[in-house]
């Protein structure tokens, strides 16, 4: 199983057509309570990792939590960190936001928060909880969770659905970030914007560009050539590649609920996510199936 309840299990992995897919064998795969959306890749313990991003609802779809699990890709173990914030009163809070796309740059890990700006979280600091506080930041039964804590909140003049990584045509990852819009029509927007440097520090923007695609789910770029995703209800999600002035729809098909995108130098893979319960998976798409030229033999580890 890709996410499995106790770090000791390990995941069910295929390689379907050229990609290779994770997948839940627990009720992770069907829950409507947790949604999976973000995605991206990063270094923890010396150890390449994958952080997948969920967001808790009820019944009548408020939100009620959000969680990233972040998989080691060596072990196939994984752990749940909790996101919070701090209230008025200094009191943690579950972090009720969508968590449509990441953006993880060593202790720091970027969530989108729709119509609020991008949030940061420390994760140099995840600490533990037990208790009624470890349930009430889980919204769940857990007697006991790891807990990342919201240090700044980024306002962008974005609605902030998604969130992704630039890396340039050798593999090297920039300190920059894309950052875009879902819409029912073609009005989304993708904004490129300098990470923040310093805590006086917001996100300078850099350009943005109008793909004129609804449903855009996720968005990255190499070098000069950017990625974007589209949902399509139960069907195959699309890949939309190119420059940003002629992206094209992309032969190879994304997970049916496609999400947030991510890229992965270290293995040569574009990966992306599917939301939709009992089709949930997380595939990795060989570069060489995007016609992603990128140096051999070299080991580049996301800063």
């Amino acid at each position: 199983m890709l996410w499995p309840l106790a770090v000791r299990r390990r995941p069910s992995r295929r390689r379907p057509a050229g990609a290779i897919d994770l997948r839940w064998l627990t009720a992770r795969s069907w829950s409507q309570r947790w949604y999976p959306q973000g995605v991206d890749l990063g270094v923890s313990g010396s150890r390449r990792t994958l952080a997948v991003s969920w967001f808790r609802q009820d019944r009548e779809r408020r939100h009620l939590a959000s969680r990233v699990s972040f998989i080691d890709l060596a072990r196939h173990r994984h752990r749940d960190v909790f996101l919070a914030v701090t209230d008025e009163d200094g009191q943690l809070q579950p972090a009720t936001i969508h968590v449509g796309g990441l953006a993880w740059f060593g202790d720091r890990l970027f969530a989108a928060a729709t119509m609020r700006g991008i949030w940061e979280f420390d994760l140099g600091d995840v600490r533990p909880v037990r208790g009624a506080l470890a349930r009430r930041l889980t919204a769940s039964s857990r007697s006991r969770a790891l807990v990342a804590v919201r240090t700044r909140v980024h306002p962008v003049d974005l609605r902030c659905s998604f969130l992704g990584r630039v890396i340039d045509d050798d593999g090297e990852p920039l300190p920059r970030v894309l950052i875009g819009e879902y819409r029912d029509d073609e009005g989304g927007r993708i904004g490129e914007f300098l990470v923040p440097d310093g805590p006086d520090a917001g996100f300078e923007p850099q350009g943005e560009f109008v793909p004129g695609i609804r449903h855009m789910q996720g968005a990255v770029r190499w070098g000069g050539r950017h990625f974007v995703s589209q949902s399509d209800h139960a069907r195959p999600g699309v890949l939309w590649s190119g420059p940003s002035d002629d992206l094209r729809r992309d032969p190879v098909p994304l997970p049916a609920g496609c999400e947030d995108l991510a890229l992965d130098p270290d293995a040569g893979l574009l990966w992306s996510l599917g939301e939709h319960p009992w089709r949930r998976v997380v595939r990795g798409i060989p570069f060489t199936r995007l016609g992603i030229e990128h140096p051999r033999g070299e080991r580049r580890l996301y800063r």
